[in-house]
């Protein structure tokens, strides 16, 4: 299979741009990707530079681009150089600007300004950095959610990718011999998820695992009846106290974090009150 050059063109961080890229680029099997990054292109001087390596490397371009004068110019330049250039936001922005009856602003990397939802976002990655594994359970209450599981299975990435989402995530392993503090079962505030896993690829990841740290000696870390045993145990724990579980067997991290918040927007959803109209008179 060839190799496709695929350019990325943004006038930010292109940070939006790659996931675009890389969900459309998960439909395709074993394909050959070259990718070209290009980040807060503002000008047509910076575009002119970018130019010879377009040439060199002939592809697919992919651009986020809002000023017409830049944009405009990578146009022709794709056009001279025959090289398709897709503009991946514009039906989207297109279809909001005629539901909502008003024209974009053409800003580069409004998404990304400083405002009140910035700095939430701030805080809640440090909050969560700061109550992994079972850290700091004294103010788990102060969570959103909070991801309980046993060891190696996807906690802490998917508290991570919650956080750059803007939620406050605290996770506990769950073992056997060691009971987890009280405050877990009175959380009042914090949608509490268990995560689980089939205990056959939990067994290889722990094995990897032991690997990659050099861990050559026996243990029952990565025994295929230990760990089947935590599962049930973390399982039970689950079904005794009412939580919402997710395998985590098939799923990417991204696939569970969008379980969680579909989770925690259909709590949110059931204990916002009903707007009461006026009584009858």
């Amino acid at each position: 299979m060839p190799v496709l050059h695929l350019h990325l063109l943004s006038d930010s961080t292109g940070e939006t741009l790659e996931m675009i890229a890389k969900a459309a680029l998960a439909q395709f099997d074993e394909a050959d990707i070259q990718r070209h990054f290009w980040p807060m292109v503002r000008s047509k001087q910076h575009l002119d530079r970018i130019v010879p390596d377009l040439a060199a490397n002939p592809g697919l371009v992919l651009f986020t681009l809002v000023n017409d004068e830049t944009r405009a110019r990578l146009e022709e330049h794709c056009r001279i150089l025959g090289l398709p250039a897709v503009p991946v936001l514009d039906a989207v922005t297109a279809a909001l600007e005629d539901h909502l009856g008003q024209e974009a602003h053409g800003r580069p990397g409004r998404q990304h300004a400083m405002d009140e939802a910035y700095f939430a976002r701030v805080e809640a990655i440090q909050y969560t950095i700061a109550h992994d594994d079972g850290v700091g359970h004294e103010d788990w209450e102060e969570a959103d959610i909070v991801l309980a599981g046993v060891s190696r299975s996807s906690k802490t990435p998917t508290s991570i990718y919650l956080a750059n989402r803007g939620y406050k995530v605290a996770n506990i392993p769950l073992v056997v011999e060691s009971p987890p503090p009280r405050e877990l079962f009175k959380l009042r505030r914090p949608l509490v998820v268990g995560l689980t896993t089939a205990p056959e690829r939990l067994v290889q990841v722990r094995r990897n695992r032991l690997l990659s740290i050099a861990e050559g000696r026996e243990t029952s870390y990565a025994d295929a009846e230990r760990v089947a045993e935590e599962v049930r145990f973390a399982r039970r724990m689950f079904a005794d106290n009412d939580w919402p579980v997710i395998d985590v067997t098939r799923r990417s991290i991204e696939e569970t974090a969008a379980a969680v918040i579909r989770l925690y927007s259909e709590r949110a959803h059931r204990s916002t009150p009903p707007v009461v109209g006026p009584k009858p008179i």
